[in-house]
């Protein structure tokens, strides 16, 4: 893993990059906020292992800063804070994992690997199923209950994240993002058409219906629908 260590106190980041190295781990220093900042806008980490309290521009400040600019590299936030408090606001900030000093570093070691392990891609799945209702990602093809559903690519896509989604209830703006690309609410029906579409396409002519609407929220696909 190649890690940034960002931290004013140079005996401790030496500290943590001997005992990264031996681990087979690449660790860069920056010896404030600023400098960190800039080093993590440029470089390609897998990990940030942030101080939180640092010269000029502190830990929080940092972070905020990255996640502004919708950098996701995980953060472990370091601190000799360590009430509740502290902790809600390093993970608020948007730290991914708090640890407060002193620590041991197996215990560090530890959290650093499993964000590395949490943020990894993984393999996107390409058939989706549920119940009688199947899709193939690769193929681009449709069915329910073995029988043929032709949908345009749009319908193909909104199903395709309704599926990846099963169970759970999708918001009318996750869907203008994830089907439409769009980021602001374009004040028209077009999501309330294609659904009704696609409902016609994947429920009209079987049972039980998949498609729900949850009013207010959004929809839902999933077999069946709660009383």
């Amino acid at each position: 893993m190649h890690i940034l260590i960002v931290e004013d106190d140079a005996q401790a980041a030496r500290y943590l990059q001997k005992g990264l190295a031996e681990s087979g781990h690449v660790a860069d220093h920056a010896i404030d906020g600023e400098t960190g900042l800039a080093m993590a806008r440029s470089g390609d980490y897998d990990v940030l292992v942030v101080d939180r309290m640092l010269p000029g521009l502190d830990g929080l400040g940092l972070i905020r800063a990255l996640r502004a600019q919708r950098n996701l590299t995980p953060v472990l936030v370091l601190s000799a804070l360590d009430s509740v408090d502290d902790k809600v606001q390093g993970l608020r900030a948007g730290g991914d994992d708090y640890l407060a000093k002193p620590y041991a570093f197996s215990e560090l070691l530890a959290r650093i690997e499993g964000l590395a392990r949490r943020s990894a891609p993984q393999a996107a799945q390409t058939k989706l199923i549920v119940g009688d209702l199947e899709l193939d990602v690769l193929s681009r093809t449709v069915t329910r209950d073995g029988s043929n559903i032709y949908l345009q690519p749009r319908e193909f896509k909104l199903l395709e994240v309704l599926m990846r989604h099963a169970g759970q209830v999708v918001t009318r703006t996750m869907l203008l993002e994830q089907v439409w690309d769009y980021h602001f609410d374009p004040q028209t029906n077009v999501i309330d058409v294609h659904i009704s579409r696609l409902r016609a396409k994947i429920d009209r002519n079987f049972n039980p219906p998949l498609l729900h609407t949850i009013r207010g929220a959004g929809y839902v696909i999933r077999q069946t629908d709660p009383a």
